[in-house]
């Protein structure tokens, strides 16, 4: 996702001014409600929403209320669950928001205590889950890391698109240990390994079976199969040798029917 240079700016020079005043408010221990005022300015002078315009506390769900909801026009960008300075993110403070988020709907929510900032996507299966996308933790970066530039940016009012948002977690989900650990017992890759270990001694002829076995059972860490990341990842490596294989067919299937003085032409 490519950053324009004056919001890397932006992000870059408000981070610098906001980080003293973040930790500051951490030694004084301020409330959630004092978090939500700087969380606030953090979606307006980092972001660059408009503030009152744009940024809400007043948005209601069926009865209640998100922390605050950044809005561009008709359109909720995302919803951002507020938790006091001083305390710790758990995954289950953003289970309230991310139901929130499922009624709107809403793809995405971010939960912040103003130091800590983590950004995730809603997937609507049932019942409604969340996968973390993103997660920065300002007490300890440079205010112009990459981490910094890629979180804020992302979400900042000039870059923020739902198609460059999907782009993003698609490509971060293709990255992933669990992704990896997926293709790592692909057919093509275990293929690819067996015949390798063909080649390193003479007469030696593993079955597939026996490659994929090793690699599942000896190298690769057990919760980067059994989490249910590993199974949304399993599931779209085999998706895309599905997509592989019906392609190979059906270039086959042209060739095959191709007429013979096509083929000698060519």
């Amino acid at each position: 996702m490519k950053i324009p240079a004056k919001v890397e700016a932006r992000i870059a020079h408000s981070i610098k001014k906001l980080q003293s005043t973040l930790i500051e408010a951490r030694k004084r221990d301020i409330n959630e409600s004092d978090t939500a005022f700087i969380v606030a300015d953090v979606l307006s002078d980092v972001l660059g929403y408009k503030k009152l315009e744009e940024i809400t506390a007043e948005h209601a769900i069926k009865g209640t209320f998100a922390d605050l909801a950044v809005r561009v026009g008709k359109n909720i960008r995302f919803l951002v669950e507020v938790k006091a300075i001083n305390i710790e993110l758990k995954d289950a403070h953003v289970t309230q928001v991310v139901n929130y988020a499922a009624n709107l709907p809403c793809d995405w929510v971010v939960l912040t205590n103003g130091l800590r900032w983590r950004a995730y996507k809603v997937s609507f299966t049932k019942p409604i889950d969340r996968i973390l996308v993103l997660d920065l933790d300002l007490s300890n970066v440079k205010p112009k890391g990459p981490e910094v530039i890629e979180f804020f940016g992302s979400l900042s009012r000039e870059v923020f698109t739902q198609s460059s948002m999907l782009q993003m977690f698609q490509a971060r989900q293709a990255m992933s240990t669990y992704s990896i650990a997926a293709l790592l017992i692909s057919d093509p890759v275990v293929a690819i390994v067996r015949r390798e270990l063909r080649k390193l001694a003479d007469g030696l002829n593993p079955s597939i079976e026996t490659v994929c076995a090793i690699i599942e059972e000896q190298i690769i860490k057990r919760e980067l199969l059994d989490a249910e990341e590993a199974k949304l990842a399993s599931k779209a490596v085999r998706k895309i040798g599905r997509q592989a294989k019906a392609e190979k067919a059906e270039k086959a299937s042209q060739k095959a029917e191709t007429p013979a003085h096509e083929k000698t032409a060519e």
